[in-house]
């Protein structure tokens, strides 16, 4: 999904950031969001909580998400955005040292 949202690879593929979250003791289980749909995802798991970067607080598509998962009674919890952690920055980096692309 990240590759159809953002139209690149991630620099840190989907297994291990799917072993991270996992790792996070708050987290009953992560899961691929391979369907277009939030919703659709509810649907399969009915989670009971969402977690979104705090860049989603306040826009469109948070307000959207906020709206649609209401009536399920799904949480909205937004953590900070990690910056330095952007798959972006991290390519910018290395494009900066090395004077090359970087895809992945």
């Amino acid at each position: 999904m990240a590759t159809r949202a953002k139209g690149r690879r991630p620099v840190i593929p989907l297994a291990e950031r799917l072993e991270i979250v996992r790792h996070v003791r708050f987290v009953d289980e992560a899961v691929e969001e391979d369907v277009p749909s939030k919703i659709q995802m509810w649907e399969r798991l009915h989670f009971d909580v969402i977690v979104k970067g705090d860049d989603w607080r306040g826009t469109e598509k948070g307000r959207s998400l906020e709206r649609d998962f209401a009536p399920l009674g799904v949480e909205v919890c937004y953590l900070p955005y990690t910056v330095h952690t952007s798959s972006t920055l991290l390519r910018q980096a290395l494009r900066h040292n090395t004077g090359r692309a970087v895809s992945s």
